[in-house]
């Protein structure tokens, strides 16, 4: 736990950690001393945006964010996207509190759509979640011309989306490209002949763990041995 307070504070944080540690010192003398102090310890350790070593071989997609895979399955495109009713394989991921919520792009492309679209804020776990939640949708195009979406979810309590990406962007797997304050979803949407390697309940490091390969043929789940 103390090694992730001398990790380095994603610049969206400060301000709030500076309320926050301002609100506790005004309040010094007072009962709610410890419970502010507690709450200020929270807010350095959510945003804090802890080095990554992503995975550099071609035609993997790796993590967009830190949490827990909620659900794997095909689903149509957020359609500001402009991508068409078809459906693609989309990899949900929830983020809570306690969760690291630099958002990070998934493999090397190319920007071409980046959409904000208002909404509600359902608990991000909700299955309507996806469809009239607020979010910020991205679709991306691979070096084979295929696309690929990577969409940020507002949850219960987040109230902020940042994205700092731009059309015609060149992007590499791994590199930062947003946050969400504070709970939230990231969703993947993998281009066709795609499958995904993880399965709902792994949990996730956004920047690191590999969630699907262009070149994998397997995507069923293993039995474990037995020995």
């Amino acid at each position: 736990m103390l090694a992730n307070f001398l990790i380095p504070i994603h610049p969206e944080g400060w301000r709030f950690i500076g309320i926050f540690a301002a609100v506790t010192l005004a309040l010094a003398w007072t009962v709610l001393f410890w419970p502010l102090f507690i709450a200020t310890l929270w807010c350095v350790y959510f945003f804090r945006d802890p080095p990554r070593l992503t995975p550099a071989r071609p035609g993997l997609f790796i993590a967009p964010a830190d949490g827990l895979v909620q659900t794997v399955e095909p689903a149509v495109p957020p359609a500001e996207l402009g991508l068409g009713d078809r459906p693609m394989m989309r990899i949900s991921t929830f983020l809570s509190v306690f969760d690291v919520h630099i958002n990070r792009i998934p493999i090397d492309a190319t920007v071409d759509v980046v959409a904000y679209h208002p909404g509600k804020f359902l608990s991000a776990a909700n299955d309507k979640a996806a469809d009239v939640n607020e979010r910020q949708a991205v679709s991306l195009t691979l070096p084979d011309g295929r696309q690929a979406v990577v969409v940020q979810i507002a949850g219960l309590v987040a109230r902020r989306i940042v994205c700092h990406l731009k059309p015609a962007q060149v992007v590499r797997a791994g590199e930062r490209y947003g946050l969400i304050r504070f709970g939230s979803r990231t969703d993947l949407y993998l281009p066709d002949g795609v499958a995904p390697l993880v399965f709902p309940g792994q949990r996730m490091i956004g920047g690191e763990t590999v969630m699907a390969d262009f070149s994998a043929r397997d995507a069923g789940p293993r039995p474990a041995l037995e020995l």
